[in-house]
């Protein structure tokens, strides 16, 4: 009587939903003291008056919220545009979204195991019994048809919860996926912005160098004729030749730039380089007057590869979990009712059923150290997950500080180059005006020449890095993507996400 009993309680105890092994997931705690600088950080950055758009003030405005559409405060309606199309014509999104999908599927999929399996089959035969066999079927024929119907009934109880630890890294790699393509969307963003800014700085070069190349020129003439009175010597002509001959070769290395980064706008929006785009100037777009300075404690929600990095480590730890689960008993249980009949209209008679239950219960006992080693390996990967993530965490960091520290220099850095400009530009009318009455000679005016050229490219650079590290720090805080549906598809159709996120192990 007692072995009646046994089968029961094992099937009790198997389905108990016990507790899942391995280490619950926690995000690993930020430093309480991380900061951007040693001191207090200024909520102002300065202006330049007399440098149009990009001399005007800003003003850091911490803990504040970051924009879905963050690049409208550059105020072009042509960049909106561009990255809307961008956004939706860019193959590699599109690649990641199609990984994403697959992602989320296999979540699905792994959640499977936590449910009973069923298969059925339907097997009809035709078979001669020997004589010399004792008895013969019920129909009391040596010659007869058998149709077999059957039902397979398997379940494997999860008692030490190594299936939902399968589900949960399943999912958390899902999640890991997900972020990745949000960092592709936040990063196409970016690179849109960059190229149409580097577009317009080349732009603005190209006709200042075009500029300064036709004020060579004629200068150059002026000294050939001064050249054939003999008012000038053949050294001085050449060194003006010289000069000339220099500013003509920044030219067809500023156009080459320039078509590169046509190109690689088209690239970017997902076309190719026949079609005619717009064309961006500087003074196409205004500089953002807040930017958002995010604390950062909320860095470790905010930057895609910072949540990318967390949903790795909480995969490692899950699997971990199914490692341990891996070297503790398992019970698997199973049932197989059916129907056996020679004949098809006997199927659901009285009498015609069978059926068997079964539960087994395995232990690994020597595997040659592969399960323990396994352990210990995925232990490991544990430990290069916190690493990455804590390293993640100080990179991100990093480049806020970086782009703070670039955003007061880039506003110094234009002061003095609209001052050097303004100066070199007033410097060489009065040599101009000198030269043209032989008040000074040719080597003084070609040196305010080459001064002024100088100054004009190095403020147009001036003017595009304010653009540029604005655009910068509203990536290194995050890009917003949170107001944004960048995945365009919801999370795992089913439960089994939810269910262990929600459950108490």
């Amino acid at each position: 009587m007692t072995r009646y009993r046994v089968l029961p309680l094992i099937i009790l105890l198997s389905m108990v939903d016990g507790c899942a092994v391995g280490p619950d997931y926690s995000r690993p705690e930020m430093d309480k003291n991380a900061g951007y600088r040693p001191g207090s950080m200024s909520k102002t950055i300065h202006g330049t008056p007399g440098a149009g758009p990009s001399g005007a003030v800003q003003t850091l405005l911490e803990g504040e919220d970051v924009s879905g559409q963050w690049w409208r405060a550059f105020g072009s309606s042509k960049l909106d545009a561009l990255i809307a199309r961008a956004c939706a014509g860019s193959p590699n999104l599109a690649a990641l979204k199609a990984r994403l999908r697959s992602a989320y599927e296999q979540t699905d999929a792994q959640g499977s195991s936590l449910l009973p399996t069923i298969a059925a089959s339907f097997n009809p035969t035709k078979n001669k019994t020997s004589r010399a066999y004792s008895p013969v079927p019920g129909n009391n024929r040596y010659l007869y048809g058998l149709q077999t119907a059957q039902l397979a009934i398997t379940y494997q109880p999860d008692i030490w919860g190594g299936n939902r630890r399968a589900v949960e890294s399943q999912a958390a790699q899902a999640e890991a996926q997900r972020f990745e393509l949000i960092a592709a969307t936040n990063t196409l963003i970016n690179n849109v912005l960059v190229a149409v800014i580097t577009q317009a700085r080349l732009r603005a070069q190209l006709i200042a160098t075009g500029q300064i190349t036709a004020v060579q020129q004629r200068v150059y003439d002026v000294m050939e004729k001064q050249f054939a009175l003999g008012d000038v010597s053949k050294a001085q002509l050449l060194a003006q030749r010289a000069a000339l001959s220099h500013a003509q070769s920044l030219m067809p290395d500023l156009r080459l730039q320039l078509a590169k980064t046509h190109d690689l706008i088209a690239a970017l929006i997902g076309t190719t380089p026949n079609e005619d785009l717009p064309a961006f100037d500087l003074e196409d777009f205004q500089l953002p007057a807040n930017l958002p300075v995010t604390l950062p404690s909320g860095l470790l929600d905010q930057r895609p590869d910072i949540r990318q990095a967390e949903a790795r480590l909480h995969a490692a730890t899950a699997d971990l979990g199914v490692a341990t689960a891996d070297r503790l008993p398992n019970v698997q249980l199973s049932a197989f009712p059916g129907q056996a009949v020679n004949a098809m209209n006997q199927f659901f008679a009285p009498g015609m059923g069978n059926w068997s239950i079964a539960a087994m219960v395995t232990q690994p006992i020597f595997q040659g150290g592969a399960l323990l080693h396994t352990q210990r390996a995925r232990r490991a990967e544990v430990t290069a997950a916190v690493a990455t993530y804590r390293d993640t965490v100080l990179s991100a960091i990093q480049d806020v500080a970086d782009c703070l520290h670039a955003l007061q220099q880039d506003a110094d850095a234009l002061s003095i180059s609209a001052a050097n400009e303004k100066a070199a530009v007033e410097s060489f009318s009065i040599s101009r005006s000198q030269a043209d009455i032989g008040d000074i000679s040719p080597v003084l005016l070609q040196a305010s020449v080459q001064i002024e050229l100088e100054a004009r490219l190095n403020l147009i650079s001036a003017r595009a890095d304010r653009y540029l590290d604005s655009v910068a720090l509203f990536q290194a805080v995050g890009g917003g993507w949170w107001h944004r549906q960048d995945a365009d598809m919801p999370d795992p159709g089913t439960s089994w996400k939810a269910a262990f996120q929600q459950r108490d192990y």
